[in-house]
């Protein structure tokens, strides 16, 4: 079900939202956190979809937050409010801000987060340089970027890096969980001969294999080298040089890594979700 409620304001969403719980039997209680998200308009279908798939293991309020005129136009607030079917197992509510509003996001969202649950905040494309520092950012618990998904990736995540704070997660790095995990578990095997150098090779701007490369150069203490190929989807190789032989994971097809080293049988493990 999707209730519009156009030029109104934050109260009168929260009192219809309490009047939906009380009509449906939804329990309040019942939800994990409030998930705030900062996105463009053309953005807001993909990030409520993303969210509602997420909140079926995770139930939450999900607040979407967007632009919907310049600065200098009269403050308004438009609504609209998604539950039932529209809304996963969340109870959706998206803000389209105009005027003055846009530069108080938080006066906006603070009468519809739930009491005594986590805040996070997530920004699907572009982020603040300091995301700690946003209005917004300084009340989550949780700050979620995407610098795969920015006009410039790698300089987003330098920014990033740079302007750290405890609570900063940037999705490239859950893309490589899988990687990380083969990577730990052919390195358990014996041979256990020192790592000499690393290289990554993939798609060009993708920050997954800047990070990737980054977290092996530490852990391993050897240097990393990227390998950008045309036409690649993410991360297709990764090499671990080593003085009795490489070992190399291979995912030409962005499905199942191939994973051989000198000396041993060949083994595959599917993949889909590395990044």
């Amino acid at each position: 079900m999707i209730i519009d409620l156009p030029k109104t304001t934050t109260t009168a969403v929260d009192k219809r939202l309490v009047s939906l719980r009380d009509e449906g039997g939804a329990v309040a209680l019942g939800r994990v956190l409030t998930l705030v998200v900062i996105a463009d308009e053309a953005d807001i279908e993909a990030a409520v979809e993303a969210a509602n798939d997420a909140s079926r293991e995770h139930p939450c309020r999900v607040l979407v937050l967007a632009s919907a005129g310049p600065v200098t136009a009269e403050p308004q607030l438009d609504a609209q409010i998604r539950v039932g079917g529209d809304a996963g197992a969340s109870e959706v509510v998206v803000l389209r801000t105009s005027g003055p509003l846009q530069e108080q996001p938080d006066a906006v969202v603070m009468p519809l987060l739930l009491p005594d649950a986590p805040i996070v905040v997530w920004w699907p494309r572009e982020s603040p340089q300091t995301p700690a520092e946003h209005p917004i950012g300084r009340i989550a618990q949780r700050r979620i970027t995407d610098s795969v998904m920015a006009a410039e990736p790698t300089a987003m995540i330098r920014s990033l890096g740079m302007h750290y704070a405890t609570g900063d997660t940037d999705l490239a790095w859950a893309r490589v969980t899988l990687w990380r995990g083969l990577l730990a578990a052919a390195l358990e095997q014996p041979p256990y001969e020192p790592v000499t150098g690393v290289v990554i090779e993939g798609e060009r701007n993708h920050t997954s294999l800047d990070l990737l490369a980054g977290w092996l150069a530490v852990r391993l203490r050897c240097a990393a080298r990227i390998v950008h190929k045309p036409g690649a989807t993410a991360i297709t190789r990764v090499t671990l040089e080593r003085k009795g032989g490489n070992i190399v994971l291979d995912r030409p097809d962005g499905r199942v890594v191939t994973i051989s080293q000198a000396g041993s049988p060949t083994g595959a493990s599917r993949s889909r979700s590395a990044g």
